[in-house]
């Protein structure tokens, strides 16, 4: 089985006080499905300003194009608006001021018809490996945690025989069991 090597989400929406906590909804659920609870507030936080500022910043059309892109190693969420002027950098409380704490890096690109404003956040794979319980160690915690021991099992005792041992399965279940078509008496 090959693993994606990276995941990729696109919104393209009206930037809108109504509409802000219903796409933080959205990422929220995305990251999730992408096991990536640890970084839930922090994106949707950082989301949340660039599409207030969309919002506030932006001519009437108000219209926006979020981007989440996952590559195992960063999480990169982006806006693009049509609006060219660009923000002011760290303006004192600012949005970019808040963008700069919650993420690794973070900038602005200007574009044909715009600007994108984007932040990343360093995310490591999450272990798919199943965790066992922390169990004391005493001699009744190391039994527990040693892996069972393997006992024979016969083909007739699990129920299933293995193709050449097929006729013998056959055989002693037909000894021992009445036949389907004769009824047996009550």
């Amino acid at each position: 089985m090959t693993v994606p090597l990276d995941r990729h989400y696109e919104l393209e929406l009206h930037a809108s006080e109504e509409r802000v906590p219903q796409v933080r909804r959205i990422v929220a659920a995305h990251l999730r499905h992408w096991k990536l609870d640890l970084h839930v507030r922090a994106v949707c936080a950082g989301i949340e300003e660039l599409l207030t500022n969309v919002h506030r910043h932006v001519g009437d059309d108000h219209r926006c194009v979020l981007q989440l892109r996952w590559t195992r190693r960063y999480l990169t969420a982006s806006v693009e608006d049509g609006e060219e002027r660009m923000p002011r950098p760290l303006a004192a409380g600012g949005g970019l001021a808040r963008i700069a704490a919650l993420s690794d890096s973070w900038g602005t690109c200007a574009t044909s018809d715009g600007k994108v404003v984007w932040f990343t956040r360093s995310v490591e794979a999450p272990l798919s490996v199943p965790r066992r319980p922390s169990v004391p160690p005493t001699p009744v915690g190391a039994a527990l945690l040693a892996p069972p021991a393997a006992e024979p099992v016969s083909a007739a005792v699990a129920g299933t025989a293995a193709p050449e041992d097929a006729k013998d399965a056959e055989d002693a279940t037909a000894d021992t069991a009445p036949h389907p078509r004769v009824p047996t008496p009550a």
